[in-house]
């Protein structure tokens, strides 16, 4: 058998154990992050009116033109709404509150 060098080997097993480690960290931490995809996502999201609603027009969202429904009046554009409800492709927004 030949001879192996103690300092050869103890590197080696070092660079296992930090591989090791750090797997197991990326691991732990992708079972821990949310789910971020699909209309859920969306709920709750605050978008700007493109084309005035009322009831029915267009609202910007990250990067992206959809269409919406307002609740209830109407919104001008540049204003603010709340998505609270995703139905199919359409957005059902009800206006957001401006804070004083």
């Amino acid at each position: 058998m030949a001879d192996i060098n103690p300092g050869w080997l103890a590197l080696i097993i070092v660079i296992v154990v930090v591989f090791l480690v750090f797997v197991v960290i990326w691991v732990v931490r992708a079972h821990q992050k949310k789910i971020a995809a699909g209309k859920e996502e969306l709920i709750g999201k605050t978008a700007v009116v493109e084309i005035a609603l009322n009831p029915k027009g267009v609202v910007f969202i990250e990067d992206e033109r959809c269409t919406a429904v307002i609740d209830k009046g109407r919104v001008e554009p540049e204003e603010e709404v709340i998505i609270t409800r995703v139905d199919g492709l359409k957005l059902m927004v009800t206006k957001k509150e401006k804070r004083r």
